[in-house]
């Protein structure tokens, strides 16, 4: 009786534990499988806007994708090349300036929230010269795609051949908050390099290979 007994609590315990383990695991994301991945970022950065409405070409900020194995995130001072002159959106200096016509006054400077902690991260001052009290700080920008260590990818073959940024990052023209469009598993990337050998990219031939040691050396 008693070993019976043993044994049922044994085996409950084993229950019970696999549940909680599976329960701990259900959040684990692997990396390069986090398809819907969108983590919130230290400026709300919009692509929509920037790649998409105004047609910023994505290798101008991220110019690392043709030139390294990493696109990179563009460093603040890429930023300011616009951010210099842009301190606001259209709409909020527009209505600076027709408040000011109806108080007769001059138009004040509008610099949004977004914008101003770019301003906060090269610890400038309110003329965006250096604040010698201020320290600056790299923003801490949340890296949203990833393949494992074992992987081994590199941009610029890609970027060389004419695939497109959207074929593995998606749409990102029409994401105001940037998230993992696809899942980037092995799989994937054998299947895409199958494909882009049978029917070539962008109307030219390639030989994309599937050779293990291309990626995993």
């Amino acid at each position: 009786m008693r070993s019976h007994i043993v044994t049922l609590l044994l085996v409950a315990g084993l229950v019970v534990s696999l549940l909680l383990l599976m329960n701990s695991l259900a959040d684990v994301r692997i990396p390069g499988n986090q398809m819907g991945y969108s983590p919130a970022q230290p400026i709300a950065f919009s692509h929509r806007l920037h790649a998409g409405e105004l047609q910023v070409s994505c290798l101008y900020c991220h110019f690392g994708a043709a030139q390294s194995r990493h696109a990179g995130i563009p460093a603040a001072s890429v930023c300011m090349n616009c951010h210099r002159f842009v301190t606001a959106t259209l709409g909020a200096m527009k209505a600076e300036e027709e408040t000011a016509k109806k108080e007769n006054r001059k138009v004040r400077r509008v610099v949004s929230p977004e914008i101003q902690k770019i301003y906060d991260a090269l610890a400038l001052d309110g003329n965006l010269q250096r604040d010698a009290k201020k320290t600056p700080a790299p923003l801490a920008w949340t890296k949203i795609h990833n393949v494992p260590d074992f992987v081994y990818f590199d941009h610029r073959p890609h970027v060389a051949a004419g695939v497109t940024c959207q074929q593995c990052h998606g749409a990102v023209e029409t994401m105001d908050r940037v998230e993992q469009a696809q899942p980037l598993s092995m799989g994937w990337c054998v299947n895409c390099h199958r494909t882009a050998t049978q029917t070539g990219i962008a109307g030219k031939a390639v030989n994309a290979s599937i050779d293990c040691s291309r990626c995993h050396y």
